[in-house]
């Protein structure tokens, strides 16, 4: 019997992040040392990058340096790795600064040397290196211009990718001719390795006319001189049969659905039918937690697809195409869309998150939902419906002391969502 819905979705959650931190798996997943007189160089980008270094030098008994980048907030001491921070989700200088370094430290590399890079969500706009021609400023205009209006991760990354001198390939093309193994942790639908943080060191199946048409699609003019290298067949990612590839290895360390078949486990072990609808759900938050809550209301009324107790899980990554000028990221937006589409459904709770721990760009991970949200938002003088049309979902579950906080977790396999039917 399930005393606190709140505690136990909170414990869910925590056994949810235990599965996702990649620093146990990757321990025992490192290459062989490259042949005497070899050089090992680490380097990476993302949320979890610092985190994956630390596994690698607590694990890695020979010498090695290197460097990765990751958010602001997102770093931990290391010894022989260097780490530093840059900026997220809108691409910096220091990015910019660290990419150069990262380039620079690949040069001159024998197929003697080992190369290990370490890829988490994120990596994309922390691993920032524009093309000759096109400056900083006008790719974080065309960044933000994506994110504001709802693109998707794969309608960002194919972008970002054709404006890049390090992504879609290109730092792999910097590694040649050194062994290159390349460790991810997927934050993508699908999990596929040319859309997790842009694919540095993969081949790019994208063009750039796919990239100008995700442009046009959104309505986005680009400058004329992204015009031009998006019309420049020299600027051109390089694609998966190129030769550059040929010393390379990839491994996907975790991934979304790791998280969620760990969560189901719990919920078994505890009496609690689970469901795991998808590790891969997109959509508008509003509209994706509409559907989330149809389920909830049949399991409530029927006990279909799944009897009571029971607890919907998903992953994935929805989008919030903005509107209004209020905070929050995708999970309180869906977590708000979810509690007026539920209207107050008896013996219902909901938490999602960002496994990141950070949701959008606040100081939060994501938010929890109970029976009585609407009502107890409704006597403090917050209107749902309001909040909602602002895009304001922070300040609303901050009214009401139901924001979660994580931190930093130093990982990042995209969102948890968690409804739990009585």
């Amino acid at each position: 019997m399930i005393r606190s819905p709140r505690e136990f979705l909170a414990q869910l959650m925590e056994g949810a992040l235990k599965a996702a931190d990649p620093a146990p798996r990757l321990a025992n997943l490192l290459p062989a040392p490259p042949p005497q007189g070899g050089r090992t160089i680490v380097i990476g980008a993302g949320k979890a990058a610092a985190n994956m270094a630390r596994a690698v030098e607590q694990n890695w008994p020979h010498p090695l340096h290197g460097l990765v980048i990751t958010r602001y907030g997102h770093t931990l001491p290391l010894e022989r790795i260097e780490a530093i921070e840059a900026g997220h989700p809108l691409p910096d200088a220091q990015g910019q600064a660290g990419a150069e370094r990262m380039i620079g430290m690949l040069d001159g590399l024998t197929e003697r040397d080992l190369v290990i890079c370490l890829i988490s969500g994120g990596g994309s706009a922390l691993l920032s290196l524009p093309l000759s021609g096109l400056k900083m400023a006008d790719k974080q205009a065309v960044n933000k211009a994506l994110l504001l209006r709802g693109a998707d991760i794969a309608e960002m990354n194919c972008v970002r990718k054709h404006l890049s001198a390090i992504k879609g390939g290109r730092l792999a093309e910097a590694a040649a001719p050194a062994r290159l193994v390349t460790y991810l942790v997927s934050d993508v639908p699908g999990d596929d390795p040319a859309v997790i943080a842009s694919g540095p060191t993969v081949g790019d199946p994208t063009t750039q006319a796919d990239a100008r048409a995700v442009l046009t699609r959104y309505g986005i003019k680009p400058p004329g001189s992204m015009e031009r290298i998006l019309n420049d067949p020299g600027c051109e990612t390089l694609k998966p049969h190129d030769p550059v590839f040929r010393n390379t290895e990839t491994i996907m360390v975790t991934k979304p659905q790791d998280t969620l078949q760990a969560v189901a486990r719990h919920a078994t072990r505890l009496g609690v039918n689970p469901l795991i609808l998808g590790d891969s759900i997109e959509g508008e938050a509003r509209e994706v937690a509409k559907m989330h809550a149809g389920i909830a209301r049949q399991i409530a009324r029927f006990d279909q697809p799944a009897p009571r107790p029971a607890l919907l899980i998903s992953g994935g990554e929805t989008t919030v195409t903005v509107a209004g000028t209020g905070r929050g990221g995708r999970n309180t937006e869906f977590l708000l869309g979810l509690a007026i589409a539920l209207d107050g459904l008896p013996h219902t709770y909901a938490l999602a998150i960002d496994t990141d721990g950070i949701d959008g760009s606040e100081d939060n991970a994501g938010a929890i939902i109970t029976p009585d949200s609407l009502q107890r938002a409704e006597k403090a003088g917050l209107a749902a419906p309001a909040f909602l049309a602002a895009n304001n979902a922070y300040d609303f579950f901050s009214g009401l002391n139901n924001l979660v906080m994580t931190g930093p977790t130093l990982t990042n396999v995209n969102d948890l969502r968690l409804i739990l039917v009585l």
